[in-house]
């Protein structure tokens, strides 16, 4: 079964229900402008890679010839989960270019995640969006242990941004 009759199996489950789904993709940077999907614990980087077109043309050569996925993985979901796994867990800031291209690329919601690590980068990160994304922090919350940022003051800036 290949990655077009997995998605549309994995719809066809939800009742085709797009608003039950969130795809979650992990990637890594490969030079300067070009990240691939990675999978097992980050350490295997497939040949899929996350290319320009909100996610429109996401295409994985390693068993077929190169092929769209549907066209999209937007119709196949309500929102994005992207981690930066370069970034990830390391709280030493969010990867500003994958955050600019996401912000162009998808027309569904989108949240990040990789880096962030205080209030400055939840400012950074709807700076270099136009507001489209939003940023999960981690280990950097008090909640977890982190000294970085506490978690109440994520959630005020969260009410102001809504006020």
């Amino acid at each position: 079964m290949g990655h077009q009759e997995r998605l549309d199996a994995l719809l066809a489950a939800l009742g085709g229900d797009k608003n039950k789904l969130v795809i979650d993709l992990s990637c890594r940077r490969k030079g300067d402008d070009t990240w691939f999907v990675a999978m097992n614990k980050w350490q295997t980087i497939t040949d899929m890679e996350v290319t320009e077109g909100g996610f429109h043309t996401i295409q994985y050569y390693a068993y077929e010839p190169p092929v769209n996925i549907g066209g999209s993985l937007e119709p196949y979901c309500s929102e994005f989960l992207i981690h930066a796994a370069d970034n990830e867990g390391l709280q030493k800031g969010i990867d500003e270019k994958l955050v600019q291209k996401l912000a162009t690329w998808c027309t569904i919601p989108v949240t990040y995640a990789g880096g962030g690590r205080n209030l400055d980068d939840l400012e950074l990160v709807k700076r270099l969006s136009n507001g489209r994304l939003d940023l999960t922090i981690g280990s950097a919350l008090d909640c977890f242990g982190g000294t970085g940022v506490k978690f109440n003051d994520c959630v005020k800036w969260n009410a102001e941004q809504t006020s």
